[in-house]
């Protein structure tokens, strides 16, 4: 469901086939980039060939697989950075933690917004909401662009993301799959952040009726299936 004013464009990128996003508006041309990591130069590429300015940076959680390439991109855009405000300290571990550099946080903390759930921004004339969902890390999110949800590791198509990493709650993952994103619409557009599946997007419905992390009336049936799994 792509409204005329949204442009929306999702790119397969690295060795761990991460979806990237650009989220656009027609009238302003203004563009915000979801989860930048990999291959910046390739995501500029895109921008421009798209006729986009970035002006946000939206992060769904800290790990390095969405965020490696975070501080090439704001060198190169310098870019409003938004990530929820219980994900920032858990980022900087995790990106300490595998050897990528945090002291751009420190130097660029001006780029840097804490955001909470519920809060809405604009990336031009498009709103986002920003849905905190945690569960994969403490501070994980999904944003809720027009009618399309960007989901992040929250959500996949017909499965959902680990919870034994640390800062993963199989708990608050049970909430933010059976409740928090079960409330949503049923066409609400899913797009996940990682190409996992046979199909790079679905519905909010059919992920209600068929994705079997999203059917669960309790949390102690999800957490018996989740220490089997895990």
């Amino acid at each position: 469901m792509i409204s005329p004013r949204l442009i929306l464009k999702q790119t397969q990128i690295g060795p761990m086939m991460n979806f990237i996003y650009l989220v656009g508006c027609s009238e302003t041309r203004e563009a915000a980039v979801v989860d930048p990591a990999w291959d910046v130069p390739q995501i500029l590429r895109i921008a421009e060939a798209s006729d986009l300015q970035i002006k946000r940076i939206l992060l769904t959680h800290g790990h390095p697989d969405h965020m490696n390439g975070l501080q090439a991109l704001l060198e190169a855009t310098d870019a409003k950075v938004y990530l929820h405000r219980d994900e920032t300290d858990y980022m900087r571990k995790a990106a300490e933690h595998y050897g990528i550099p945090t002291d751009f946080m420190g130097s660029r903390s001006g780029n840097f917004q804490a955001v909470h759930d519920g809060q809405e921004i604009l990336v031009g004339k498009v709103p986002v909401r920003f849905l905190h969902t945690p569960g994969h890390t403490p501070g994980s999110q999904c944003f809720l662009v027009e009618g399309n949800l960007i989901s992040g590791d929250t959500l996949f198509i017909d499965a959902c993301g680990r919870v034994d990493l640390p800062g993963g709650d199989p708990e608050k993952m049970w909430w933010s799959l059976n409740h928090k994103l079960r409330e949503l619409e049923d066409d609400i557009v899913l797009y996940p952040g990682h190409n996992y599946s046979d199909r790079p997007s679905s519905t909010m419905g059919d992920q209600k009726e068929g994705n079997p992390y999203m059917q669960y009336a309790s949390v102690d049936g999800f957490l018996r299936a989740m220490g089997s799994d895990f």
